[in-house]
């Protein structure tokens, strides 16, 4: 008879609160910034320097488009 083995997946974040920064420089309109949280690049595969660009569906929502999305890495595991 089998033994049970419980296995437990650790639930990956789907949502990512952050806030708009705003860059004021004298004499110059203000900037405003969003930085990507990291665990979500990463989970993604977004490297620096990436060129993204912003897809506005409406007034609350907006999706990030990749044009040239980098091949995704696979990185393999060492079986024990």
């Amino acid at each position: 008879m089998r033994a049970k083995t419980s296995i437990q997946y650790k639930k990956m974040q789907t949502s990512y609160p952050l806030r708009v920064q705003a860059i004021r420089s004298r004499g110059q309109n203000p900037r405003l910034y969003v930085s990507f949280p990291l665990a979500l690049a990463a989970a993604i595969g977004l490297e620096p320097g990436e060129q993204v660009q912003w897809e506005l569906l409406d007034r609350g929502e907006l999706h990030l488009v990749r044009p040239k999305p980098a091949a995704p890495s696979s990185k393999s595991r060492a079986s024990k």
